[in-house]
């Protein structure tokens, strides 16, 4: 298997429960070279997700779809990131010194504020989802929260320091290089410039248009961006990676300083945490 062939593969074992079969040896060259596949991760992740939704919302109400929808989710990334954020939540809302929430991130048990904010959080999820199905509203917007979390959590990487230097699994990302860190850019703008050219094809054929060549006018000869809500939606292709950027540098800015560089459980606090937000701000979105 090539260098390239095992990085993508060691990015769906690390992220996902895919069934990838490969012998992988986890070296911190591998893991380094597989954060640039990250966004792919998701848009396979997200693609599975919003299929099993389409499918169970035709036999299954709004609410009991959601859930299942979540479970799925949920199930597809072994809770990997959930683990980080209930860890994480645990060590900063502790309140305690740099030492002693690097000491509870640590801790394989979980505390009553890890427990309060994963309720919260797939509470919150589960609530967007609903809203969503309920909707009907599935537009290629749906994938980004999945693959740009995943970006930031590549940037996370390489833009902040490491709050430990021992052999935790933030350290086996140490030094990743630009040429990475910027492979995982490419990947996720390219799946967002073919989520956007798949909503075009969409909205062509549900405007009586026939197809991307002429997309942009509906069949009275007026410009679909004329509609306040196909306005919303290519409003969100343009800012869903800014806002992905904004949160999560935001946040990870305040935690650097809380603890002096970021940790495994935070880059999955991360990705869930934008997940959520980017959710959120879609449902905000298809509501105007």
């Amino acid at each position: 298997m090539s260098g390239e062939r095992q990085a993508i593969a060691a990015a769906f074992q690390f992220l996902s429960r895919l069934p990838v079969k490969a012998e992988l040896d986890f070296s911190p060259e591998l893991l380094k070279r597989s954060a640039s596949y990250y966004p792919l991760v998701g848009m396979v992740i997200g693609l599975i997700v919003w299929c099993f939704a389409v499918l169970a919302s035709l036999v299954l109400p709004p609410l009991p779809c959601a859930v299942l929808t979540l479970a799925v989710w949920v199930w597809l990334t072994g809770g990997l990131h959930l683990d980080g954020w209930m860890d994480a939540a645990d060590a900063l809302f502790s309140y305690r010194s740099r030492e002693r929430m690097l000491e509870i991130m640590k801790d394989s048990r979980v505390g009553a504020m890890g427990v309060i904010a994963c309720v919260l959080l797939l509470m919150l999820k589960a609530s967007l989802l609903y809203t969503v199905l309920s909707e009907r509203d599935l537009s290629g917007l749906l994938l980004l929260p999945m693959v740009w979390s995943r970006w930031f959590m590549v940037s996370a990487m390489k833009r902040w320091p490491k709050a430990r230097n021992d052999d935790g699994l933030a350290a086996r990302f140490a030094d990743m290089s630009g040429r990475r860190a910027g492979l995982a850019v490419f990947w996720a703008v390219l799946i967002t410039l073919g989520a956007a050219a798949g909503q075009c094809i969409i909205a062509g054929w549900f405007t009586g248009t026939g197809g991307m060549g002429n997309t942009s006018f509906t069949a009275e000869g007026q410009s679909i961006f004329s509609h306040p809500g196909e306005l919303a939606i290519w409003t969100g292709f343009l800012l869903l990676p800014l806002l992905a950027n904004g949160v999560g540098s935001f946040t990870a800015s305040r935690i650097n300083r809380r603890l002096g560089g970021l940790t495994g459980d935070i880059y999955g606090a991360l990705n869930e945490l934008l997940e959520t937000v980017l959710l959120l701000f879609i449902v905000i979105l298809c509501g105007l």
